[in-house]
């Protein structure tokens, strides 16, 4: 076996055309690295692996009827999964997941943001959307 070719296909694989040297048949291979799981930690206690869908469909509530497309979305999620890989720990507390889901939101659409921590937050009252709507607007 002998490698003919070999290049980058996307960010995370190598593409090697590969020739037999008996029979001369040529195939092509792709080489990924495999990553640890992530495992994230819920505020009740339990653990369960890190799902980028999850946290992609609520990126996509947030936005809902909002001006963003699938690319930009896709992104927002691709950043924060590198930013958590990035990491030493494999072991993340939800917690932290939401704090960055705001942070790439807030750049990105103020009412986007403001609708996810209304769920993150687990607002209470109307004073609770009140107070947060005043520190994103810089107002004391």
């Amino acid at each position: 076996m002998k490698v003919v070719d070999k290049r980058a296909s996307d960010e995370k694989a190598i593409r090697r055309r590969r020739e037999c040297l008996k029979c001369a048949k040529r195939f092509t291979t792709y080489e990924r690295i495999e990553s640890a799981d992530l495992i994230v930690m819920k505020k009740d206690g339990r653990r369960e692996r890190f799902d980028r869908d999850k946290v992609r469909k609520g990126i996509v509530r947030s936005f809902e009827k909002r001006p963003i497309t699938n690319e930009q979305i896709d992104k927002m999620v691709e950043e924060i999964e590198t930013e958590l890989r990035a990491g030493e720990e494999i072991e993340i507390p939800s917690k932290k997941i939401g704090e960055l889901v705001m942070r790439k939101l807030k750049k990105v659409d103020k009412v986007a943001y403001i609708r996810f921590a209304s769920v993150y937050r687990e607002f209470e009252d109307i004073e609770s959307f009140q107070e947060e709507l005043k520190k994103l607007s810089g107002k004391k």
